[in-house]
């Protein structure tokens, strides 16, 4: 039988890609689509080009539990706990994600442990990263600043002194369940505090409560929120990319 020309080429080209078994060609190995789509990143902090923003100067990313207009204060892109008024919740709920946030404790210290400077960033609205002033301020080492809170302490304390600014990029992947309700997966989160590395890929094992033991109930994509525990804490320049 005859063969054509590209057939013939076709086998060439596959004995001189594969020699004894091993790869020779370093086209073999090439991935050309699909191509990376283009993200211009932000100046400095700034959001980049896929991102939403959560926190700019205003608060319409934000409610409160029952649904109503926050009641903490902004001032100059600059939203601060307003003790008393309880905690905030995204309208937007998210899965795998990128988070960027920025965060200062009180400049005028009161309290210690747990009660100085003390907030929380909760991954869809059950697993918490820990915002407290932990600038020469002992307390658990797993409720420290940066901890997955109860669970895992952070590998170095990256804090910040009290009224200068703090910042958390996180990498959270989400928890999977199957249909009848059970983990699969659990979640896991990379911590970075102001440029540091503080939580490596970090296993996340169910919720994180104040008492007891880390449970998983089965959910999907959920809110970001964060926590009035009472504490003067400030935050700004949100943003998130869905990942």
């Amino acid at each position: 039988m005859r063969r054509s020309i590209l057939s013939v080429l076709a086998i060439v080209a596959g004995f001189s890609t594969f020699v004894h078994g091993q790869i020779t060609d370093p086209v073999a190995t090439e991935i050309w689509e699909p191509e990376p789509r283009v993200v211009t990143p932000g100046a400095s902090q700034a959001p980049p080009s896929d991102a939403i923003v959560l926190l700019g100067d205003n608060l319409d990313a934000w409610r409160h539990k029952d649904g109503s207009a926050l009641n903490w204060t902004i001032e100059d892109g600059v939203m601060t706990v307003k003790p008393g008024t309880g905690d905030i919740f995204t309208k937007e709920k998210f899965a795998d994600c990128q988070l960027h946030i920025e965060w200062r404790a009180p400049v005028v210290v009161k309290s210690e442990g747990q009660g100085r400077g003390n907030s929380g960033v909760f991954l869809q609205d059950r697993y918490e990263v820990q915002v407290l002033d932990s600038y020469q301020n002992r307390t658990y080492s797993n409720g420290q600043a940066g901890s997955i809170y109860k669970q895992t302490m952070p590998l170095v304390n990256a804090m910040s002194p009290p009224g200068q600014w703090n910042t958390y990029d996180i990498i959270f992947k989400a928890p999977r369940f199957n249909d009848d309700g059970i983990k699969v997966a659990s979640a896991f989160v990379t911590v970075i505090h102001n440029g540091v590395v503080i939580q490596n890929h970090t296993e996340i094992r169910g919720t994180t409560p104040y008492i007891g033991l880390p449970k998983n109930p089965a959910h999907g994509d959920d809110v970001i929120h964060l926590q009035d525990h009472g504490n003067l804490v400030s935050y700004r320049n949100i943003w998130i990319r869905k990942l």
